[in-house]
């Protein structure tokens, strides 16, 4: 049986995913969605009840990482489950894993090891800290990146002390930089005709998301404040309530700061010496934001969004999950997209790029324990006496 693919875009490899919890099963996930072969392998004796990581199976947060997927149980700590996972090795392109750096050493499926069996694997690896170092060993967590990478200094109000973002960042981030690294060793491939070994960590992936941000310490050697909702270098951008709630407002540039302060009626501000330049602006940030307020007060968030937008200058609402969905536009993006049939209705978060010739699409719900082990298995030349030793010894 052939397996439903997302995509045609990437259909041509097989990928055997070792991953967990999120970092790797997002790198994955870009795997899966663009139409890749997507294998996912856990232990037989794996728990279904929500004690796991990510909590239950039937839950939001597994249930958006892991569609796209078929799965197969395989008993990694035992000889024959090795053996086994080493033969699909064999014919796979692509292996990924998110174990702490010594776990698949031991196991002996690191790169080193299964290279020998197939030159052209790609093998990526996600950490917390590096596959080697003085920190290598620990046990990586999201807040733990997002602190030592920096961002929980520069998040939240000034002066209240380190704040954590809303999302799993440098999770999410390691993921997806793991799944570029991955796609890019399979284009080198092309010319190479061998594979290599993609690497990445919590805690690089968070210190590239630092962005401007750690170029400012590099190059001007200027430590970052937290800022609150005022953005850091362009000013006035930030949030300012109007008559019946708040708005994002961004005003970079000297022409868009023009704009504004016609659109708000408060052509005054463009005579105040103490806002001529950006630099001007920046300095007396707190008494430009409550002028800026002044005006906002007077309207609500939709006029405002109206007028500004018509004025050209940058400017949206602040929505809650149910507002941001029930958006027009990001209803037209199709940024909700339903499940395949067969269960009970659901949808998930689409990809956020598309396309023209080999869209994705969600062809598999996430797949139950086990769901496709023999499956997968007779795929990969087991027979069924085979597969039928295996169960007997509990190796799947």
């Amino acid at each position: 049986m052939t397996a439903p693919r997302a995509s045609t875009a990437l259909s041509r490899f097989t990928v055997l995913d070792l991953t967990r919890i999120r970092s790797g099963p997002t790198a994955v996930r870009q795997l899966a969605d663009w139409g890749a072969n997507v294998i996912k392998i856990e232990p037989p004796t794996m728990a279904d009840d929500g004690s796991q990581p990510g909590g239950r199976r039937d839950g939001p947060d597994f249930q958006n990482l892991h569609r796209n997927k078929r799965a197969m149980t395989l008993d990694l700590k035992s000889p024959k489950g090795i053996e086994v996972f080493k033969r699909l090795v064999a014919k796979a392109d692509v292996v990924v894993e998110n174990f702490r750096p010594d776990v698949k050493t031991r196991l002996g499926i690191d790169y080193e090891s299964l290279k020998t069996i197939n030159p052209r694997l790609v093998y990526g690896s996600i950490s917390g800290f590096g596959q080697d170092g003085p920190y290598s060993q620990r046990p990586g967590f999201d807040q733990i990146a997002q602190g030592m990478g920096g961002l929980m200094s520069i998040t939240g109000l000034p002066g209240q002390g380190p704040v954590r973002v809303g999302i799993p960042v440098a999770d999410l981030s390691a993921g997806l930089f793991c799944a570029i690294g991955i796609m890019t060793a399979l284009l080198e491939r092309e010319v190479s005709g061998e594979g290599q070994w993609v690497q990445t960590s919590l805690l690089q992936a968070q210190i590239f998301m630092l962005d401007f941000q750690a170029a400012r310490w590099l190059v001007e050697k200027e430590v970052p404040e937290q800022a609150g909702n005022n953005h850091p270098t362009s000013i006035p951008t930030g949030v300012f309530k109007t008559s019946d709630g708040h708005i994002n407002i961004a005003t970079t540039g000297g022409k868009i700061w023009e704009r504004f302060c016609h659109a708000i009626e408060a052509p005054e501000l463009l005579q105040n010496a103490d806002y001529a330049t950006s630099r001007d602006r920046s300095t007396h940030r707190d008494k430009l934001n409550a002028a800026i307020e002044t005006a906002t007060l007077c309207k609500t968030c939709a006029e405002w969004i109206r007028i500004l937008n018509d004025a050209g200058v940058p400017c949206g609402p602040i929505y809650a999950m149910d507002e941001m969905f029930a958006d027009e536009q990001v209803k037209h993006l199709k940024m909700a997209q339903d499940l395949p049939p067969g269960g009970v209705p659901r949808q998930l978060v689409s990809q956020p790029f598309s396309l023209s010739r080999t869209p994705s699409s969600f062809v598999a719900r996430p797949p139950m324990i086990g769901e496709q082990t023999d499956e997968v298995l007779a795929e990969f030349g087991f027979g069924r006496d085979e597969i039928a030793a295996l169960k007997h010894e509990k190796t799947i």
